[in-house]
């Protein structure tokens, strides 16, 4: 409950948690302070003092010291008419709602962009071999050494091609799993990273050593961690700091599925982030905001993912972008009905 200079005069247990501040302490702040000067939630205010009307939006609190995580909530504005109090808020937080909303889009779009890939990757893939076998077939006949080079040329592009074609594709048949420690697997994609670039952010580590071992399929779980500490130390250009973080995280659900614990791996960089305008497509194929990027690497880490019941997630602003890889650990509990 708010007074008319938007300073609080009471505050419930459910407040003091979302909020991160007990009532004792609470009592004449500024609500407002409280969330960061948040401006939805001081143009609802305002207009409740204004009008006397109800209003009802949902908004992102920023983290604070109180909550490390950028939180969504649903906030009601009513008008009161107390002694000491003229608004009642009313604040819920629907982080997880909006989170699980969001995965099931995340699952739909890899299920669309895997069709729309494959059906690429055989419409490329089917011509090539003739293609390839006709130059092969004319450079036979080519007594110019100099027109042999553009057979080469041919014979060499569609190989490339074809490459391409079986990186859309993706690696086939069931995943081979086998007990992993997903540290070591990081530890080992941050040596080939290495070996191959030149300009190199600073590396740091926060890892949960009580991670148990886990069953993945070793080469899968190589490339998908490639392909996203790849994407970050581009997005860094050798400066910054790139962070691999790992922990446990208790009953949370990937799509409609609960699970009692998950291992989350966290790949984040402080660099520019992603381009708001391509944040929806991302894991679409053919989809980068980099002038030399191929679009690839993000589908093929989700379908890799996606084959060990898991699921990539991201959140990106200016200064931080993290992908999320949720990786079940154990049986599923239950499906979730949300």
């Amino acid at each position: 409950m708010l007074d008319e200079h938007l300073l609080i005069v009471g505050l419930n247990p459910a407040a003091e948690n979302i909020l991160g501040i007990s009532q004792r302490r609470a009592h004449g702040q500024p609500l407002l302070q409280l969330v960061d000067d948040e401006p939805e939630m001081r143009d609802i205010l305002s207009r409740v003092v204004a009008t006397g009307d109800h209003y009802a939006n949902e908004m992102r609190l920023a983290p604070s010291e109180a909550n490390s995580n950028e939180r969504v909530v649903d906030c009601r504005v009513s008008p009161l008419n107390t002694e000491d109090a003229c608004l009642l808020v009313e604040i819920t937080d629907v982080t997880r709602r909006v989170q699980i909303s969001r995965e099931n889009r995340l699952l739909i779009q890899h299920g669309a962009g895997r069709q729309m890939v494959r059906q690429l990757a055989h419409e490329i893939k089917n011509p090539l071999g003739g293609i390839r076998g006709a130059a092969q077939l004319l450079e036979r006949q080519l007594k110019d050494k100099g027109l042999r080079e553009y057979t080469a040329v041919v014979i060499s592009e569609a190989d490339r091609l074809a490459a391409l074609a079986d990186t859309l594709l993706g690696p086939g048949g069931p995943p081979n799993k086998q007990p992993v420690n997903i540290h070591e697997i990081l530890e080992y994609v941050i040596r080939i990273w290495a070996a191959e670039e030149q300009k190199q952010p600073t590396i740091r580590r926060e890892y949960d050593p009580g991670l148990p071992l886990m069953e993945l399929d070793r080469d899968h779980m190589i490339q998908a961690f490639l392909n996203l500490v790849r994407n970050a130390a581009a997005a860094l250009d050798g400066q910054g700091t790139l962070t691999l973080r790992s922990r446990a995280v208790t009953n949370y659900t990937i799509g409609d599925v609960r699970h009692r614990v998950i291992a989350s791996i966290e790949v984040e960089d402080d660099g520019p982030g992603i381009p708001p305008e391509i944040q929806d497509s991302v894991f679409y194929p053919l989809v980068t905001g980099r002038p030399d990027g191929t679009g690839l690497g993000l589908p093929v880490a989700q379908e890799l993912l996606s084959r060990h019941g898991g699921l990539i997630e991201f959140e990106s602003r200016p200064g931080r972008t993290v992908f999320f890889v949720r990786i079940p650990l154990g049986q599923p509990v239950e499906p979730d009905d949300g």
